[in-house]
This record gives C-alpha cells, structure tokens and sequence, in this order.
C-alpha cells in the first residue's frame, strides 16, 4: 500500500479533483448554494497538500514539531483576536516555520493552526478558508526561502510577510464575494467588498512587519539550531550537503 501511495504524483489526483469540482460546483448552482462552490473548491484543493505530506516517511520528533509550532500559532491567536483582529502572529509563526523547516511543515502548520484555533474562536463556513490560506502562507514560505539563502535575511522576509498581509485577507474575502457575485453580478459590490477589508489587510500586513521584524532572527536561529542538532525536516540538498561534508571531515 505505501508502494502504491509513493507511485502516485500528487499531480495526478488534480485531474480527478478539478472533475469532482465541476460536478459539485454544477450541483451546488442548481441549489443556489454558491458558498458551497467555494468551500469544495477549498477542500479539494487541500487535498494534493495532504497527500503528499502524508506519503512521505516522517520521525515522530517530526510531527511533533510541526503540532508544537501549529500549537503556539494557535494559542498565539486567542489573545489578540479578542483585543485587536487582524494583528496575530499566526502568519508570523506559519512563514517562519515554511522558511525553516520548508514549505510542507509550513504547510501544516498553517492548516492545523486554522483548525485548532477555531475550537476556541469558533468553527464555520471561514474554517477551511483560513487553512487554506495559512497553508499556503507556509507553503510559499517554504519555497520562498528554499530559492535563495539571500531570501531568509530581514528585509526579503517583510516584505514577504507584508505581501501575505494582504493576500489572507482577499482570499478570505472570496467567502462573501461568492455570494454576492453570484445575486447580483456586480464588479461594483465585489470592489466594494474589497475597499471595505482594506483597513483589515493592512493591520495584518502592519503585525506580520512587526513580528518578523522584532522576532524573526531569533526565531529562526533558534530553530535552525534545532533541526540541525537532531537532524529533522532537512531538505534533501541540505542532507546531502551535511553528509559530504561529514565524509569530508568538515
């Protein structure tokens, strides 16, 4: 079974997953349920993500990592969503753990994150929206920094995190834009939808300046400290690079 599991590309499940859209999304319109094309459209995307972190070899150290990381987001959460929405370290914390441990940890922090969080502040419709959004965040953190070492220093990672301010907050958006598109197929109320979360993205966009600004080099010091102390999350170019060394005696 793991065989076949590790046979299988994540990008052949997005055909039969784009298939499984437009039969749902087709159902969901002669409802009248435009939310429900959104969240399928979520839920099904999420599903390469899973599949390929799941069909990976992992340490339990590993996974314990990436629900520590996922926990503190979480918790993180909690106190400033009821003093100050929108200025959170979660995305923070998501960017930080893709820039480190690469783009699938990332990944599930910011899904696990959303979920977890959620208990305390409510589950909804917004549910899988947001780990989809985190998730991403995490996921091109990932890819962001694994491009470049230059990529990892303070300046490239604000305005990564300023960038991600703003794109949480659209794609959050798309929430209320479905169903309002689809009554009155009005570009004017979409941009109006827009205008109005502009204060929002830019409290995010302003806390995740903040935190990766204040906290960001430690942080990642600290937890490059960790992966490299016991082994775990490391890329294949940076085994690769360790083991060569190693034979080398350096």
């Amino acid at each position: 079974m793991k065989r076949i599991r590790r046979a299988i590309s994540p990008k052949l499940l997005l055909l039969p997953i784009a298939a499984a859209y437009v039969g749902l999304a087709y159902l969901a319109l002669q409802r009248g349920n435009s939310l429900l094309i959104g969240l399928v459209l979520v839920l099904l995307s999420m599903v390469p993500f899973l599949w390929r972190f799941e069909r990976r070899e992992r340490q339990a150290r590993e996974m314990v990592l990436i629900a520590v990381m996922a926990a503190i987001a979480s918790v993180s959460r909690i106190p400033f969503a009821t003093l100050l929405p929108g200025f959170t370290p979660v995305t923070f914390i998501v960017i930080i753990s893709g820039v480190v441990f690469g783009a699938e940890a990332g990944w599930m922090t910011g899904a696990v994150a959303a979920l977890a969080s959620n208990f305390f502040l409510g589950q909804g419709p917004w549910t899988p929206w947001q780990m989809f959004a985190w998730g991403l965040a995490g996921w091109t953190a990932g890819l962001f920094a694994h491009r470049s070492p230059w990529r990892r220093r303070r300046i490239p990672l604000l305005l990564f995190g300023a960038v991600w301010g703003f794109l949480f907050g659209w794609i959050m958006n798309v929430t209320v834009v479905l169903d309002q598109w689809t009554q009155s197929h009005s570009w004017e109320t979409v941009l109006a939808r827009y205008a109005a979360g502009l204060p929002f993205e830019i409290i995010h966009a302003t806390a995740n300046v903040f935190f990766l600004a204040v906290f960001a080099p430690s942080w990642i010091r600290l937890l490059e400290r960790y992966r490299s102390k016991y082994g775990i999350l490391e890329r294949k170019g940076e085994a690769c690079d360790g083991s060569q060394q190693a034979a080398n005696g350096g």
